[in-house]
């Protein structure tokens, strides 16, 4: 796995680059502003780009911006994106080019290297990676004649988890439900969230785009 680190933090950033190469990972650069990490982008074809949120000059949005250029260059390009704190807007803004191969992560989770570096590998190899205090936030702020109003109270943790990046069986095993249940949930999900029953994955990312759109709109 080939990556490129995008984070103005040096120590956060050396730190990083150090826990994943002692994962046996390539780093194949390291970078501290947008542009030079687009330009590594670019140069060394990256599997995966860690990108923090806010980055020089200004310190706001720069890195969402980046990370949404270096998709659109790139579009097999995993991204796993750091935040210091749940900034909604830009969770949306990136996840509406669609959420295969794609993270979203507070940096405290960094610390749980576990957690994190199956975080990591999970968006390497196709999947969604949201940050649970980030779902939690978002579905906090929907208000009750939101789409999601139509969800029951265990239809809308499934889809948090769903949201995570978690497949049937690991939702399965935090709820203590069995598989056939979740699968029945998610079947209603699909159906009150008005999805056809087309592709399995296309619904997934479909219906967590929904509510992470959906939220975003009722905090306007």
């Amino acid at each position: 796995m080939r990556i490129v680190i995008a984070e103005d933090d040096a120590l956060l950033r050396e730190g990083l680059s150090l826990l994943l190469r002692a994962e046996g990972l390539d780093v194949v650069a390291t970078t501290d502003a947008p542009t030079t990490f687009l330009a590594a982008v670019d140069e060394f074809r990256p599997d995966v780009a860690i990108v923090d949120v806010r980055m020089p000059p200004t310190h706001t949005d720069e890195g969402i911006v980046a990370a949404v250029e270096a998709r659109r260059r790139r579009p097999d390009l995993a991204v796993l994106v750091l935040s210091a704190y749940v900034e909604q807007a830009f969770a949306t803004d990136l996840l509406a080019g669609g959420a295969v191969r794609l993270g979203y992560l507070l940096k405290e989770r960094v610390g749980r290297v576990e957690e994190f570096l199956t975080a990591l590998h999970r968006v390497a190899e196709g999947g969604t990676a949201i940050d649970p205090e980030v779902v939690g936030q978002l579905f906090a702020r929907s208000r009750p004649d939101s789409t999601l109003s139509r969800l029951s109270a265990r239809e809308r943790d499934v889809l948090a988890l769903m949201a995570e990046g978690l497949g049937n069986g690991a939702i399965a095993q935090r709820l203590f439900v069995t598989d056939g249940a979740v699968h029945k949930h998610i079947r209603s999900i699909f159906g009150k969230l008005g999805l056809a029953p087309d592709d399995r994955a296309d619904r997934r990312v479909t219906a967590v785009l929904r509510y992470l759109e959906d939220a975003q709109r009722r905090s306007w």
